[in-house]
């Protein structure tokens, strides 16, 4: 009976979990540049039962599963829908050709460099940009670096943004935004508002003059977050049922062992 206690308590916490990722996908599906994440969910090893008594064959008695967990959560690398936008800042990033990993022959990532209000470099697909009253070019408060590693500034509003990241304000050049690239997507963890890092807290190498990488940047555009709202809210609505499918199981095994502690178990 305990195993099964077990069982669909490991069932619960799984679909909290999941839970809490898909509602973290519906919040950010209006975020310009997001990638919605995805979970692995895994059943724990079967183990096979025996009886052991004094026959020299132990009796094979059956197999018993133990529960699943939530193994992984993976973002959704794929390039999102373009959306206009009219405004001289917004700039989107597409993808032409990016290479795959060849280890896990999965695509790896592109993405703007900023750097956070602590100093740290870090890395985004969220291309709203804005200009503050210093004219420093900012994502999300986070300041865009350039090619050259520093941050991007210049003071006249009569400025355009060319395919290749190059910045010409009144006809002079500025700086070029910097896109960086990522080979192996597991290498990338999610700090929040956007913003990725690196495991090892390296920084990424320029997707600049990489014969293998092909990319664009559109101004007045914007990439859309890659969450199905459709499919999320779905998605939430069977998490939500699973969890209350095991929680009255839970509920069951609790009603057997308080009958049996307190009735059976009774002295008389």
């Amino acid at each position: 009976m305990l195993r099964g206690l077990y069982t669909a308590t490991a069932g619960m916490l799984t679909q909290q979990k999941r839970t809490e990722m898909l509602s973290n996908n519906m919040a950010n599906s209006n975020t310009p540049g997001y990638k919605a994440d995805q979970s692995s969910i895994r059943a724990f090893p079967e183990m096979l039962l025996k009886r052991m008594d004094n026959s020299p064959v132990p009796a094979t008695v059956g197999t018993l599963n133990t529960g699943v967990y939530l193994q992984e959560l993976n973002s959704q690398n794929i390039q999102g829908g373009l959306r206009e936008t009219g405004l001289k800042s917004d700039v989107a990033l597409i993808e032409q050709n990016v290479p795959l990993n060849q280890e896990t022959n999965v695509k790896g990532a592109l993405l703007f460099a900023v750097e956070n209000q602590a100093g740290e470099e870090r890395y985004t697909r969220n291309g709203h940009f804005t200009l503050d009253e210093n004219g420093t070019l900012l994502s999300d408060g986070n300041q865009v670096l350039s090619t050259t590693g520093q941050p991007i500034s210049f003071q006249s509003s009569n400025y355009q943004i060319t395919a290749d990241g190059d910045i010409f304000a009144d006809g002079e050049f500025v700086a070029q935004i910097d896109v960086r690239f990522e080979d192996d997507v597991r290498n990338l963890v999610k700090e929040g508002n956007g913003l990725f890092r690196t495991v090892d807290e390296q920084a990424l190498p320029t997707a600049l003059n990489n014969g293998e990488i092909t990319y664009s940047l559109k101004q007045n555009y914007l990439e859309n977050s890659t969450v199905d709202v459709g499919r999320t809210y779905t998605d939430m609505m069977t998490a939500y049922r699973s969890f209350e499918a095991n929680q009255k199981v839970l509920q069951a095994y609790d009603k057997s062992m308080d009958k049996a502690v307190n009735e059976i178990g009774r002295l008389r």
